[in-house]
């Protein structure tokens, strides 16, 4: 069966500084471009290439420069948890996945297979993938504390992220690094704030929202408040994680087992 895709269509020409989008007018019918095509129609070392451009220039931050993943997902494996088949990628690129942080890239059709083409070359690549005792692994996630803030499939705290399916949404690199120095990358979630109130007393937590007059934070006995800024007093923020680095506390071996038990994390059933 041939999946037909429609494109929103943008035209956009930059000028000495000044962006120009062309839109469909209101109340007209937009035009959709149908793809007829079930397999990828551009897949020469020319496409390749100039989908890599594009890909670095607009998809690295979080797949990574060579699709090895960050805080996207491994693209180098060839395994895709949102379907498989090229037309699956055209779309879930051109369109976004919902309910998670991937948004659409709204380019031309050829310049999506492109980068289609990009990332099926990827395939062969030799991404590290950790030859680890899952078991043991998940001993050390036990008895290291992890669960105090963390929750795998329901169980554990909420003070950290859950990491019920990080294995599909990590890469291996990406665990190893957070494991061994947390301090590199630290979302805004995981901002921890600070205050004391007209009483006096000190209050500390992750930064859940804030504006010009209010702040919601989750304490560290994982109870949530809203606080007027108006009645604190040394609001401060600290842009660091709370998380500790494994990086001297565990020998290769042991970061090794942890990094696979995460890598192993992942949805049941489907491709992974």
């Amino acid at each position: 069966m041939v999946k037909r895709i429609r494109f929103r269509v943008f035209v956009a020409m930059g000028v000495a500084g000044l962006t120009w989008v062309a839109f469909t007018p209101a109340g007209a019918v937009p035009q959709a471009e149908e793809i007829t095509a079930t397999r990828n129609p551009l897949t020469s070392p020319s496409d390749v290439a100039a989908g890599a451009k594009t890909f670095r220039g607009h998809c690295a931050p979080c797949h990574g420069v060579n699709g090895e993943g960050g805080r996207g997902p491994n693209l180098a494996s060839g395994v895709f948890f949102h379907g498989s088949s090229d037309v699956d990628l055209l779309n879930n690129i051109s369109e976004g996945i919902q309910g998670t942080e991937m948004p659409g890239l709204f380019y031309s059709p050829d310049r999506v297979w492109q980068i289609v083409a990009f990332i099926r070359s990827l395939s062969a690549g030799t991404a590290a993938k950790p030859t680890a005792d899952v078991a043991r692994g998940a001993e050390l996630f036990t008895s290291r504390g992890c669960r105090q803030c963390h929750r795998v499939n329901g169980e554990g705290g909420r003070l950290g992220p859950d990491l019920s399916d990080i294995g599909r949404t990590r890469s291996v690199e990406h665990l190893r690094a957070a494991l061994v120095d947390p301090q590199a990358d630290v979302r805004q979630r995981y901002w921890v704030v600070s205050f004391v109130d007209t009483s006096g007393k000190n209050h500390e937590g992750f930064l859940m929202n804030e504006d010009s007059y209010t702040v919601q934070f989750m304490d560290m006995n994982e109870r949530l408040h809203s606080v007027s800024k108006s009645a604190i007093k040394g609001y401060k923020v600290e842009k660091t994680s709370r998380m500790p680095s494994f990086k001297d506390s565990l020998n290769n071996s042991d970061l090794e087992q942890l990094v696979g038990y995460l890598s192993s994390l992942r949805p049941k059933g489907g491709a992974q």
